[in-house]
């Protein structure tokens, strides 16, 4: 193994022996045949050089050199000449261990996507700039395979948070030294506007379901997932309590698939008193048995909303789709006086931030309301 080291050539002069023993330096016989100054350097065993017209040049990037070196991020030229597409194919590897649908998202966004672009690009190829020109592209004129026209802003943002990862992994296995993709500018998603079942409209709804009017106001009251209700077999069901553990979800060439929840944990859903006599009743005896089956087995979202969009456009909600029944959960449990934390366990979201992000305005913000109560309790504690 050859001990790491690093120097400045000039390659027009070497030095020689005179025969009285003394040094001398003569014009070598590639003066003026080739660029001057080289600097060569070993890492790891192996020997990398860089030439420059001007020895200012070669010494400044000599000093640069050493100094990523000393701060361990020095990347050897042989590691981060691997193309992008192997290094992509080896994290996507390593993601077995996910949800088959998270795995097929990322297969879609690499194969669709990203790799068309930079699926042979040496992994040291890949600049800030180019990639920011080429996030800024997608919505404007799409991609390789969809040019001329703009992809939506979640579907860029998806897409970015994936060539980011990949060379994250790359930046892991000591393929670069930074991430180019880090502090680029994505678009803005948007908010889009969210409809507030009441309580009348949301068994309207139901109603007009027909067969599937218990499943509609599970949704409505419980705020399952649709892939969650899908998943439910009657052992899940007892006691005026429903326990999600499983989702059913839609995975590319694979079909109808069954898995954990979305967050990867179990939770215990409260059914009102209402529903749960309609839903008890309704619960099949084996206890291996789905609680809302399809036609074949699991529920699908096309028969659901053969029968769910009418309804819709029924109620006066047209447009409105299975999903959106959680943010109705959302509002009629803050408007029964649930906190944060009570609608945060109830919809199954990560963090309570997550809840008060999408429902933080729901809530009071009535200041002179809470002085009252504040006044209200201070007297009381003042009296006794």
């Amino acid at each position: 193994m050859r001990n790491d080291r690093a120097g400045i050539d000039d390659r027009w002069h070497k030095q020689v022996r005179r025969p009285d023993g003394t040094m001398a330096t003569e014009r070598s016989s590639v003066y003026g045949k080739v660029t001057r100054w080289r600097v060569r350097w070993v890492v790891d065993g192996r020997e990398h050089t860089k030439v420059f017209e001007k020895k200012v040049d070669a010494q400044a990037f000599l000093n640069t050199l050493t100094a990523e070196v000393v701060k361990g991020r020095y990347v050897s030229p042989h590691k981060s000449s691997a193309l992008f597409r192997d290094i992509a194919e080896e994290w996507i590897e390593g993601k077995s261990a996910r949800a088959p649908k998270t795995v097929a998202g990322y297969r879609s966004l690499l194969d669709t996507l990203i790799l068309p672009r930079w699926g042979d690009v040496k992994l040291s190829g890949i600049t800030h700039g180019e990639v920011q020109k080429w996030i800024t592209g997608l919505s404007v004129n799409g991609s390789v395979r969809t040019e001329g026209k703009g992809l939506s802003a979640s579907r860029v943002i998806q897409t970015h948070q994936c060539l980011s990862a990949v060379l994250k992994y790359a930046m892991r296995t000591e393929r670069i030294g930074k991430n180019v993709a880090d502090g680029i500018e994505l678009p803005g998603k948007g908010q889009s506007e969210r409809r507030y079942l009441t309580h009348k409209q949301l068994q309207t709804l139901a109603a007009n379901t027909e067969r599937f009017q218990t499943l509609t106001l599970v949704l409505g009251y419980c705020g399952l997932r649709f892939g969650e209700a899908v998943a439910l077999r009657r052992q899940d069901v007892n006691d005026g309590k429903i326990t999600v553990r499983r989702s059913v979800t839609f995975v590319t060439g694979k079909g109808l698939t069954e898995g954990g929840t979305k967050t990867g944990k179990i939770r215990w859903v409260p059914v009102p008193a209402f529903l749960w006599k309609r839903l008890k009743a309704e619960l099949p005896v084996d206890a291996d048995a789905l609680v809302f089956p399809g036609k074949d087995g699991w529920l699908t979202n096309g028969e659901y909303r053969w029968q769910f969009d009418p309804a819709a456009t029924k109620t006066g909600v047209e447009g409105l789709v299975p999903h959106e029944l959680r943010h109705t959960t959302a509002s009629l449990a803050i408007s029964a006086g649930a906190n944060i934390l009570a609608v945060q366990r109830l919809l199954g979201h990560q963090t309570a931030s997550m809840t008060l992000d999408r429902y933080g305005h729901l809530f009071s913000d009535d200041l002179e309301q809470v002085a009252k109560g504040l006044d209200a309790a201070g007297r009381k504690a003042t009296a006794v």
